[in-house]
């Protein structure tokens, strides 16, 4: 394992890259095509109140996109079911479901780098999670020569075997990774740091006139004449700062301004940052990715869930190399977590650390509207990876399952500036 040198990869808890080898460097996204994802969906039927579609789109932030399709046909975009998030900067393909509506009224939605097409119908809507896998081609450019096929077949090969499952930066927010920390003000009730967090908290990514706007705010705590300074695309600051403005300290009522996605996402993410910090540990620690130990929580692919004693070491570590589980940490939530297994003493260190109780996760309901259960996650994952080095590009095409990130494949290839990768 080798250690990451980034300060921003080190605050989101990815500090571990799985192979050896120096990176290629390069840049993703030169353009949109060079980062394109296909979902590969469920089987849909011709009958069901859900009319399936595949929504293809370019350079398209995807809630932005929703909304401008259910403006086009006069829905509310919370019609609108998705598998999953897909990126903005990247061409994407993936299912979508709208009640209410008839293929006749898709030919009202005429938008730019944006195509509908009719698949079928369902008799449920398409909910988070529930397609089959993503299809990823990936093309890295400005790439380094120097032996770039011997270490482009070398990361390939740990591919194979597995890297760290970390949750990518994208989770955080790619120009300002700040969803955890405004996640963690959450659970701690504190709405006057979440507020402010969000509102607030300037990075060098942005544009100057917005990074002084949320300095000077958050120096001031004057919301008036934050609205005059906050340009008009951060709908959702100046919305924020307008209930400031009227209800004076009334942050928790900012913040409710939020809708329930966004809201939901904060806590999320802190969960992620738990993961991925836990898991960073454990590796810290000497521990492997495919090596079980008494104390362990394995995960099979049908959600079953088992732990590993001194009895059963032999065994879990035969299905372990077998492909039928794979270890994995649990992040904390409202559902018991049963006995105390191995990750749990770094997760309540974690926790501890922050003045947050699990408890806390179940509380956040009342704001949020969301219920957040504990899940496990696998702490490594696997892919074939197709890649092809060229004089100065590398091509990557592979498959992973829902809720991994592509660009956790591409950090083993690159080693560069978590930037160069948005």
């Amino acid at each position: 394992m080798r250690l990451t040198s980034y300060p921003l990869e080190q605050a989101l808890g990815m500090d571990y890259y799985a192979s050896d080898t120096p990176g290629i460097g390069g840049r993703l996204r030169t353009v949109p095509e060079d980062f394109t994802v296909e979902e590969i969906p469920p089987v849909t039927g011709d009958d069901g109140p859900f009319l399936v579609l595949r929504l293809t789109k370019k350079d398209w932030d995807q809630q932005r996109a929703l909304r401008e399709i259910a403006r086009r046909l006069g829905i509310s975009y919370r019609k609108i079911g998705f598998a999953g998030t897909k990126d903005k900067h990247a061409v994407t393909t993936q299912l979508i479901s709208i009640s209410g509506i008839s293929p006749a009224d898709i030919e009202r939605v005429q938008l730019r780098d944006i195509r509908l097409e009719v698949v079928g119908r369902a008799h449920s809507p398409i909910t988070l999670g529930s397609h089959v896998a993503n299809r990823f081609c990936i093309t890295i450019r400005e790439v380094g020569k120097d032996g770039l096929a011997g270490i482009v077949a070398q990361v390939s090969e740990v591919c194979r075997k597995a890297v760290p499952n970390y949750f990518g930066i994208q989770r955080f927010g790619v120009i300002r990774p700040i969803t955890h920390t405004v996640g963690k003000h959450l659970l701690r009730t504190d709405y006057e740091g979440a507020a402010l967090c969000y509102i607030g908290e300037a990075f060098p990514g942005e544009q100057e006139e917005v990074r002084a706007a949320r300095s000077s705010f958050l120096q001031t705590r004057d919301a008036l004449a934050a609205i005059r300074e906050f340009p008009l695309p951060l709908a959702y600051e100046r919305s924020m700062l307008h209930h400031l403005a009227n209800h004076p300290g009334d942050y928790r009522g900012a913040l409710a301004i939020l809708p329930p996605k966004i809201l939901s996402l904060f806590v999320s993410a802190y969960q992620s940052w738990l993961f991925n910090q836990a898991l960073s540990a454990r590796i810290k620690d000497g521990g492997t990715l495919t090596d079980p130990l008494p104390g362990d929580r394995l995960l099979f692919e049908n959600g079953r869930e088992d732990r590993v004693t001194d009895r059963n070491m032999e065994n879990a570590r035969l299905q372990v190399q077998r492909g039928r589980c794979r270890i994995a940490l649990r992040m904390p939530g409202c559902s018991p977590s049963g006995p105390e297994y191995g990750d749990r003493d770094t997760m309540a260190l974690l926790l501890r650390e922050d003045g947050i109780r699990e408890e806390d996760f179940c509380s956040v309901r009342e704001l949020v509207h969301t219920r957040f259960e504990g899940a496990a996650r696998p702490i490594s994952l696997s892919t074939e990876v197709s890649a092809i080095a060229g004089e100065d590009v590398v091509r990557l095409a592979f498959s992973l399952p829902p809720g991994q990130y592509a660009t956790t494949i591409c950090r083993e290839y690159m080693k560069a500036d978590p930037l160069m990768m948005i």
